[in-house]
C-alpha cells in the first residue's frame, strides 16, 4: 500500500519582502474618499436650508457668507458675530469692494423679520448684491 512518494522535493523558500500592493490600494481608496467628502464639509454650521426649484450651484469670485441659524444667531464667514459687528464688517467689505456679494444662508425656521434685518444691515453697508442660498427641491 503506497500513500505517496518517499522522495520530497524542496519547495520554494518563504518570501521575506512585504507585499505593499494591498496597502497602496487601500490608501488610494481613502484618498478618493477624502477628495469627495472634503467639499461637503466646507461649512461647519448645520442648517436646514429651504428647497427651491430654480437653485443651482455657483460661486462668485468676491463674496461674504452670512448665516442665520435656527436660533437666530448671526455668523459672518462661519464666525459668530453680533448684529453691530456684522454691520461694521459688512461696511468694511462694502468700502473695500462695492460689488461684493452677500451669500445669505438662513435656516427655514428663522422668522422672516430676522432675514429682513440682515438685509437691512447689508443695504446700510452699501452692499446691493444678496444671494439667497437654498437646496434644490427633491422631485
Amino acid at each position: 500500500m503506497a500513500f505517496g512518494r518517499l522522495e520530497r522535493t524542496v519547495g520554494d523558500p518563504p518570501m521575506s519582502e512585504i507585499n505593499v500592493t494591498p496597502l497602496v490600494d487601500v490608501m488610494l481608496v481613502l484618498v478618493v474618499i477624502f477628495i469627495i467628502t472634503a467639499p461637503l464639509l466646507a461649512s461647519s454650521i448645520r442648517l436646514d436650508l429651504p428647497k427651491a426649484e430654480g437653485t443651482q450651484a455657483g460661486d462668485t469670485p468676491r463674496f461674504v457668507t452670512v448665516v442665520v441659524d435656527a436660533k437666530g444667531g448671526l455668523f459672518l464667514n462661519d464666525k459668530p458675530v453680533s448684529a453691530q459687528e456684522l454691520g461694521d464688517q459688512l461696511g468694511a467689505a462694502g468700502k473695500a469692494n462695492p460689488d461684493t456679494e452677500i451669500q445669505l444662508r438662513a435656516d427655514q425656521a428663522v422668522p422672516y423679520g430676522k432675514v429682513v434685518e440682515v438685509m437691512g444691515l447689508a443695504h446700510k453697508a452699501g452692499l446691493q448684491r444678496i444671494g439667497f442660498v437654498a437646496e434644490p427641491a427633491k422631485n
